[in-house]
Order: C-alpha cells, then sequence, then structure tokens
C-alpha cells in the first residue's frame, strides 16, 4: 500500500518542488519546430516546466530568438525583491496581462499566455529567477504545477 508522502517522493514536477536557481545560459541550437512539445514524459504538462532534479525543460530558445527581443528592456526598472528559492511570493490578483504581489507587477510573454491558464491569480505561489539569455525577462515559476512563463517587470 503507498502513502501520500511517498508517492510525493516520486513526483517529477511541482508538487512544491522549487528549483535551487534558473536555468543555466543556453549553448547550443534552439530546436526548429515552430510549436515545441514540452510533456517530455508521461504525465509531464504541455507546458514549460522544471524537473525535480533541477532540469528545465523549454528554456532553448537561445539568445537570438525574435520573440523576446524588447525595444526597451527594463522600462518599468529591475525587479529588486528577491530571486530563487528563498523568495516565494503569493500571487495576490490579476492574470497574464497584468498580475502582482507585495506591490511589484508583472505581466506574462504574449507567447507564453497558452501554458499559464491553469495558475490560479489570487493565491499560486511564485518565485522569480533572471533569465540568462533575455534582456528585460524574468521567469516566473509556479510552485503548485512546476511551470513557468516569461514575465516582464512592470514596476511597483
Amino acid at each position: 500500500m503507498f502513502s501520500l508522502p511517498a508517492l510525493a517522493q516520486h513526483r517529477e514536477v511541482g508538487g512544491g518542488y522549487i528549483p535551487k536557481h534558473g536555468p543555466p545560459a543556453f549553448h547550443g541550437t534552439p530546436p526548429a519546430a515552430e510549436h515545441p512539445k514540452y510533456s517530455d514524459k508521461e504525465g509531464h504538462p504541455e507546458a514549460p516546466h522544471v524537473h525535480t532534479d533541477g532540469h528545465w525543460i523549454g528554456h532553448d530558445a537561445g539568445p537570438n530568438d525574435p520573440r523576446f527581443h524588447l525595444d526597451h528592456p527594463w522600462e518599468h526598472g529591475h525587479f529588486t525583491g528577491g530571486f530563487g528559492r528563498g523568495h516565494v511570493w503569493h500571487l495576490a490578483g490579476g492574470g497574464p496581462g497584468r498580475f502582482w504581489f507585495n506591490g511589484f507587477y508583472f505581466s506574462v510573454a504574449s507567447f507564453d499566455v497558452g501554458y499559464c491558464g491553469d495558475w490560479l491569480w489570487d493565491s499560486d505561489q511564485v518565485v522569480i529567477y533572471e533569465d540568462p539569455d533575455h534582456v528585460g525577462w524574468y521567469l516566473a515559476y509556479n510552485v503548485r504545477l512546476g511551470t513557468y512563463v516569461h514575465v516582464t517587470y512592470l514596476g511597483t
């Protein structure tokens, strides 16, 4: 017979796992697919996600991907609330176009909106990581789901 703690130990995505650090800078050839597939194993989400071994699935666009070009990076300043697993934030409202926590406001990249339809914008926990490849972008990681999206900072 299985117990809930035993099942939780074998979960590979989400369920409260928080990565120690963000993804490494990408060095390689981006995939050619226009619509990438992220569900790399049975039961994994069809969205960018992080395995409990710290492997970031879907962070493979490379620094020259035109989707990530911003005419005015850091237009509203830099996020200063803290990055990584030591800074877990509770979403306090909004939606992909504009969400917030602790007086900090963000917006999900238009090309990632489809990957956050199951986020609870008034209660999920998120962790913000710096994007090592794309100037002006951050990664918002959903602790409950284990998925992440690219976001820009809108200020306080």
